[in-house]
């Protein structure tokens, strides 16, 4: 599936966009007092423990640059430990058997050969990047710890035992991030291997995914603008409120879905409904709350908490509102069926393959010396490439769109030069503004025009006028008319296309653009200027 793909999870790029809000708007929450309060307020507020223990106190040297430096660090190592350890971390699960290895030592070095040897020799390298990471965020917490809280270090303690705290501190958090991160590939994966069947599932993810988003944002935004300042309101809302609102959403669109008709106590139901409870909570109170013999029983309480409260409550909102959220998790089944559906016939002609034949076909028109065919060939490909590859996009260059348009007319020039009374005039400004443009919007004028207006046995023209006149993109065109002898197959569909270009134009350009189109028993003209 290709990358672009609707039923594609949207879970890390959700969590980077989080990561990143948070970074950003810590940094600015420890910028914010250098230009809102003088060194006086800085030292009353922030330094009072440096002069109970008679030490100086500069804001920027105790407080801004440690506190700025650890949290960039740490945004280096996120990113770190999500593009490169993960990726071979993830080798421990490889998606089928991996084969045999073969381990040799020469020459000092431990080689890893075979498919099985290359995994075992990533894993290992991802743990070893762990580790320096671990040690390399350790140092770095030593050292903030050691300038903004000087006046806590004991004067008998070393930088050794500083770094050796900074270590004891990080590792705990290092190891529960590893832990997520391989449990939300291992979900992810798992919803990738059939995007068709998971589809409801991905979309209740990136949901949820995005709930989390703006409600962590807004969270980090009052944070660390010291909007909350109440610690209790803060554990709460970021440690034990989370938990709930996910199992409540877990419960509406994954536990009780499953009932259907049956009894709610049923095996599997149950089993969705404990690991609903008792999951959320893990990973909140490991890092609000990480003293290892407080989390137990704390979650614990969390679990049987969601269990009778959460449960309960969440259940006669789903029995109230129980026919929409299966309507939702109908459409969007449905709307995943059809774009797996869309993809796989999409996936039905390899557009590599195309090129390569073209390739072929345009070489062997050059041996036999038939440049007209070559020509030809060549500038069908520009137009193929311009179809998988340009026109999917919301905007294009109209430099892009013009090259197609003179692809289109040089191939239709093939089959008309021959006749000596068709006349085709275009007139194409050079020298065109580089304009953004919606693709394919002038080009089914132009197809219109070649398959209404040229007669093989009969004088025709057509006569293209495109250029720019200020702000405004002017398309003329002016094609001969010849009545069609017998059934047309194609008329309705002609008409059909002119439709879809005027719906366009009034969804893409409303009130940017102006149409003008006349037909007599000779000619049919066509005038278009669009504000782009």
């Amino acid at each position: 599936m290709e990358p672009g793909f609707h039923n594609t999870t949207r879970w890390r790029a959700h969590e980077f966009l989080l990561v990143t809000i948070l970074i950003l708007t810590g940094i600015a929450g420890y910028i914010r007092p250098t230009f809102e309060y003088s060194t006086a307020q800085l030292a009353d507020s922030w330094g009072r423990s440096f002069a109970d223990a008679h030490l100086s106190f500069d804001y920027l040297r105790n407080v801004l640059f440690p506190n700025i430096g650890f949290l960039l660090l740490l945004y280096c190592c996120y990113c770190w430990i999500n593009l490169y350890i993960m990726p071979r971390l993830m080798q421990l699960v490889p998606p089928a058997a991996v084969g045999s290895f073969k381990i040799s030592i020469g020459l000092g070095r431990l080689m890893m050969e075979g498919p099985g040897g290359i995994a075992l020799k990533k894993v290992l390298w991802g743990l070893l990047n762990t580790f320096l990471l671990t040690v390399l965020l350790g140092i770095g917490w030593g050292i903030a710890y050691t300038y903004t809280d000087a006046p806590a270090i004991n004067s008998d303690m070393t930088g050794q035992l500083v770094v050796g705290l900074g270590l004891e501190h990080i590792t705990g958090w290092v190891i529960g991030y590893i832990v997520y991160a391989f449990v939300r590939e291992m979900v992810i994966r798992r919803m990738q291997q059939d995007l068709l069947a998971n589809a409801n599932l991905i979309s209740v993810v990136n949901q949820v995914s995005g709930y989390l988003l703006l409600y962590f944002a807004a969270g980090g935004v009052l944070l660390n603008f010291n909007i909350l300042d109440n610690q209790a309101f803060g554990i709460f809302y970021f440690v034990f409120l989370p938990p709930a609102l996910l199992t409540a959403l877990t419960n509406l669109y994954w536990v009780f879905p499953l009932k259907g008709d049956g009894k709610l106590w049923r095996r599997p139901v149950l089993r969705r409904l404990l690991i609903s409870s008792f999951c959320w909570g893990i990973p909140f109170i490991f890092f609000g709350i990480p003293n290892p013999g407080a989390m137990i029983p704390i979650v614990l309480s969390l679990g049987f908490a969601q269990l009778l409260v959460t449960t309960p409550v969440s259940w006669l909102i789903y029995r109230q509102w129980k026919d929409k959220i299966l309507q939702v998790r109908g459409l969007q089944t449905a709307l995943g069926q059809s774009e797996a559906d869309l993809q796989f016939l999409r996936s039905q002609i390899n557009p590599h393959f195309l090129f390569n034949v073209l390739n072929t076909l345009y070489g062997t028109a050059l041996q036999e010396e038939a440049a007209r065919t070559a020509g030809g060939i060549q500038r069908l490909g520009d137009m193929m490439r311009f179809m998988l590859h340009e026109n999917h996009l919301h905007s294009i260059p109209m430099s892009k769109e013009i090259e197609y348009l003179k692809n289109y007319i040089v191939l239709q020039q093939l089959r008309t030069e021959s006749s000596e009374s068709i006349a085709i005039e275009t007139t194409i400004d050079e020298a065109f503004p580089e304009f953004m443009i919606a693709p394919m919007l002038l080009i089914p004028f132009v197809e219109n025009g070649f398959k209404h207006g040229i007669s093989l046995r009969e004088p025709s023209w057509i006569k293209l006028r495109l250029n720019v006149e200020g702000n405004r993109v002017l398309f003329e065109l002016r094609n001969s008319i010849h009545a069609s002898k017998g059934a047309d197959p194609e008329k309705e569909r002609s008409g059909i296309g002119l439709k879809n270009v005027l719906k366009r134009l009034s969804l893409l350009y409303p009130n940017r653009h102006e149409f003008y189109m006349h037909q007599d028993e000779r000619e049919f003209f066509v005038q278009l200027s669009i504000q782009p």
